[in-house]
């Protein structure tokens, strides 16, 4: 007979990376509650292959009443911390969002959980928050130097919940992820825009030289690690996530252009962003060896997969169009 799994909470469990972990948690047979907010960003179509199996509530992380409520009523166990504005360009236009949501709604999040005890609260960062890094790798104990509204936000919420450890003993882990990408993420990011630009035939916009550096996690991968620190992480700990796999942006988009057929003359290369970060890159060595995992899957599989799922799902895809082309028209 299975062990019996905790009951989760799952903030932003319609985000992008959220979904993606709350459908692994189901599969796997934890007890799922999701709370989300439903932004732009958020989507149900995204859980409906869980239709029936979880919670869910829509619910603002800055209402402390109906979270309050929500934690009253479900009497979950741990707490795995999504919910987030986190797309730089936006933060760059207006962070008010991002100051609201990331940094005191994480604050609501962390006082509810003092308050009805929650047991684990696994806090999804970024690698965003330690700024940029010309050689070597990101360490967790590196200091933290973010370079954009939105990364300063997550940094801030980063010191809240250590500060949080350190003076209540609090149960946090940190986890902070590479770039993530994969099915079902929202056409705002370099990816799959750069899928929904070349498939309408439109220029594509590339930042300054296209030279930057990310370091790419398949999101499946993604919410497999973050599933591995809920269930083995040591509290207290930050651990960092990532796929050793770093390419530069104008590589990226020139392999989508070819998974579909496209021609590299769509490319634009536009004004860099403000302050843009030129590398990230992460030393994950922690989690790999006190855990025992390994992300599996190989950029160039994931790039094949993210290519075909958005060219079998247009119409999700392109009903985003009146929104992204607000900031990439």
């Amino acid at each position: 007979m299975r062990k019996k799994l905790p009951k989760i909470l799952v903030t932003g469990g319609a985000s992008f990376i959220g979904s993606e972990f709350v459908r692994q948690a189901v599969a796997t047979g934890y007890q799922v509650v999701v709370i989300d907010k439903l932004t732009y960003a958020g989507d149900l179509h995204r859980l409906a292959e869980v239709k029936g199996k979880i919670k869910f509530y829509r619910t603002d992380i800055c209402n402390r009443s109906k979270l309050d409520a929500v934690f009253a009523s479900e009497k979950v166990q741990s707490l795995i911390h999504f919910a987030a504005e986190t797309h730089v360009d936006r933060s760059i236009l207006d962070a008010t969002a991002f100051i609201q949501t990331n940094i005191l709604g994480t604050q609501m999040l962390l006082d509810l959980s003092r308050k009805y005890k929650i047991s684990r609260f696994v806090h999804i960062s970024t690698d965003e928050v330690y700024g940029d890094i010309i050689k070597g790798k990101f360490k967790e104990d590196f200091p933290l130097k973010p370079n954009s509204p939105y990364a300063a936000s997550k940094a801030a919420a980063d010191l809240l919940i250590k500060s949080y450890v350190r003076t209540y003993g609090f149960p946090a882990i940190i986890v902070r992820p590479s770039n993530n990408y994969g099915p079902w993420q929202y056409p705002e990011k370099l990816i799959p825009l750069t899928i929904m630009k070349a498939l309408k035939g439109d220029k594509i916009p590339v930042y300054g030289n296209g030279m930057n550096v990310r370091e790419w996690l398949f999101v499946s991968d993604s919410a497999a690690g973050i599933l591995k620190v809920l269930e083995n992480g040591e509290l207290g700990e930050v651990y960092n996530l990532g796929s050793q796999q770093e390419k530069h942006n104008i590589d990226v988009v020139k392999v989508i252009l070819k998974a579909m057929g496209k021609k590299e003359s769509l490319i634009e290369f536009v004004k860099d962003r403000a302050g843009h970060d030129l590398r990230y890159a992460l030393e994950s060595k922690k989690l790999f060896n006190a855990l025992n995992w390994k992300p599996q899957v190989k950029f160039s599989d994931g790039i094949k997969l993210t290519v075909n799922w958005y060219l079998a799902h247009q119409s999700w895809m392109l009903s985003k169009w009146k929104d992204i082309s607000k900031l990439y028209s």
